[in-house]
């Protein structure tokens, strides 16, 4: 057993002649590419949490008072403004609830049965893309308003916006982003909260970065839309372009190392 070592499917034929650079390379140059992927891999998510912040900053602020990216705290809303009957804030939250759902079923029915541990495969691609034309739609509309819409196109604005939070959801909910979500992060402090609790940092930065890339994307959001309502529109969607373009990267050296 010991003349059998992890090496052992070398050719013997290099062996007087040294080790050739391409294997030299290998010692090393795959824990490069591996930590490259990580490195690319945890920005993704980061990206994405921000315009989820962002979109949230506009919807809340520019369309009433709804939430197009947290569904917990937009059922609340809805639960609340029905205490009082039902009037355009209700349809403004029951239009962000369905359309939310309805991209998380697009989603999950675009990219179903994915390998285990795909990162970036091209259908994840497509399905986020899917949320680009979503928000792209959205931009188009909130700019014409000039970021006031009337009491009927406010409420298909958020149906956009809401659907494209629910597709953006459902993709980082099937690649591997470290379990990370980006449109909600209740779920994120709580493991903080729980990794403190036992004196253990493991994922702490990349718990802790998505928690601030929330806070900076909704902060992002509401300074935008004080001077331009349309640039504060921008952020979600320039966005989601760059982690296009990154995970297209992403898949790329994964599958070419």
């Amino acid at each position: 057993m010991q003349n059998q070592p992890a090496d052992s499917p070398e050719d013997p034929r290099d062996r007087p002649h040294g080790p050739s650079p391409a294997r030299r390379g290998t010692g090393t140059a795959p824990r490069r590419d591996d930590r490259a992927v990580r490195r690319l891999a945890d920005v993704l998510p980061l990206l994405l949490t921000v315009a989820a912040g962002a979109t949230d900053a506009v919807a809340y602020l520019g369309l009433g008072g709804v939430f197009t990216a947290n569904m917990t705290g937009n059922l609340v809303l809805l639960g609340i403004a029905g205490s009082h009957g039902v009037d355009l804030h209700v349809a403004r939250a029951a239009a962000a609830t369905v359309a939310f759902t309805a991209g998380l079923v697009v989603a999950f029915l675009m990219t179903r049965d994915l390998p285990k541990g795909a990162v970036w495969p091209p259908r994840i691609t497509a399905a986020l893309a899917v949320s680009l034309v979503c928000q792209l739609g959205f931009l188009v509309g909130w700019a014409a308003a000039d970021g006031r819409p009337g009491e009927v196109a406010d409420v298909g604005l958020v149906s956009l916006s809401a659907l494209a939070m629910g597709v953006q959801t459902a993709c980082a909910r099937r690649v591997a982003l470290g379990g990370i979500t980006t449109t909600f992060v209740t779920g994120t402090l709580t493991s903080v909260a729980e990794a403190a609790s036992h004196g253990s940092a493991a994922h702490l930065p990349r718990r802790l970065g998505v928690l601030l890339a929330l806070v900076l994307g909704a902060l992002a959001g509401a300074l935008a839309l004080r001077h331009s309502p349309t640039a504060a529109a921008l952020i979600a969607p320039a966005l989601v372009a760059v982690t296009l373009a990154l995970g297209a990267r992403l898949h790329s050296v994964r599958r070419n190392p």
